[in-house]
């Protein structure tokens, strides 16, 4: 399970809106939306290095087309990567996960929240579907708890 995490931005501090899960693709969107529930996709840890903010971005488009009643808030790991961290928030991309030690940190938290966007110093708690037993655990994850956040 990852950290809870710390963020900076125009309007709060917080963790994750709903309950947390890492996806890997479109498959993945597509079993966590299926069961219905309020949710925060987060990529996988640096995914902005290896697989870009315009494919994450791709994904979330399509996961909100396809499952247009379901509540959906999304994350994108940056890692270190302050320049990916930028041109995420370019390209429309509004939450997003950045190292603390990132170069220009606090620029970039400047410029996330003059956007309405938000930089976390860590991951949320989280579930992930590359993990064996996740789609069985799925339903409980996600189901509502008084505090508003899932636990494990």
């Amino acid at each position: 399970m990852a950290e809870t995490g710390q963020a900076m931005s125009g309007t709060s501090v917080r963790d994750a809106h709903y309950p947390a899960v890492v996806i890997h693709g479109l498959v993945d969107a597509r079993t966590v939306l299926a069961v219905g529930r309020p949710v925060t996709l987060l990529s996988a840890t640096g995914a902005a290095l290896y697989a870009g903010s315009g494919w994450w971005r791709a994904l979330i488009e399509r996961a909100r087309s396809e499952y247009p009643g379901v509540p959906i808030d999304d994350i994108l790991d940056c890692a270190d990567a302050s320049g990916l961290a930028l041109g995420a928030f370019r390209i429309g991309l509004r939450r997003i996960v950045l190292g603390k030690e990132a170069p220009g940190w606090t620029s970039v938290a400047a410029i996330a929240a003059s956007l309405g966007g938000e930089v976390l110093t860590h991951r949320p708690k989280a579930i992930d579907m590359s993990d064996r037993d996740t789609a069985r655990r799925l339903h409980d994850w996600l189901a509502p708890r008084d505090s508003g956040h899932a636990v494990s």
